[in-house]
């Protein structure tokens, strides 16, 4: 299990040592429609990546399993949940950094579609053995 879940483990580090640096200059922001800036969309390329990798991880142990659907649920929420930790560290603990809700938001989105690529590429594998 751990050769498949190492690259969501190193994953998730990068992520935490990226979201602890001084934010300085990453824009603020102040209103709904603003967090459609290029920022959120780091947020989710990175938690998409991280899901991917997580579902990669774990497929091979439930991919036979009756209750396939809280394996999904799991890794989801799990993704959201690292999402949230990291915007609770940069609002609390790391020094010019501001965690918010829209970060956080983007976070799930991008573990939705990390869910949604392994998907696709589960399914390409398939097709091609």
């Amino acid at each position: 299990m751990f050769r498949r879940l190492w690259p969501a483990i190193v994953w998730a580090l990068v992520v935490l040592v990226l979201t602890g640096f001084p934010g300085s200059y990453i824009p603020k922001v102040t209103g709904f429609w603003e967090w459609l800036s290029l920022d959120k969309l780091v947020h989710v390329v990175i938690f998409a990546t991280l899901g991917f990798l997580l579902f990669y991880g774990f497929h091979e142990q439930y991919l036979k399993s009756k209750r396939r659907y809280l394996y999904v649920l799991a890794v989801l929420m799990a993704t959201m949940a690292y999402g949230m930790i990291t915007e609770i560290l940069q609002r609390y603990i790391f020094i010019g950094r501001n965690g918010n809700m829209y970060d956080f938001l983007a976070d799930s989105v991008g573990g939705v579609l990390g869910f949604l690529a392994f998907i696709l590429y589960n399914k390409k594998k398939k097709n091609e053995s």
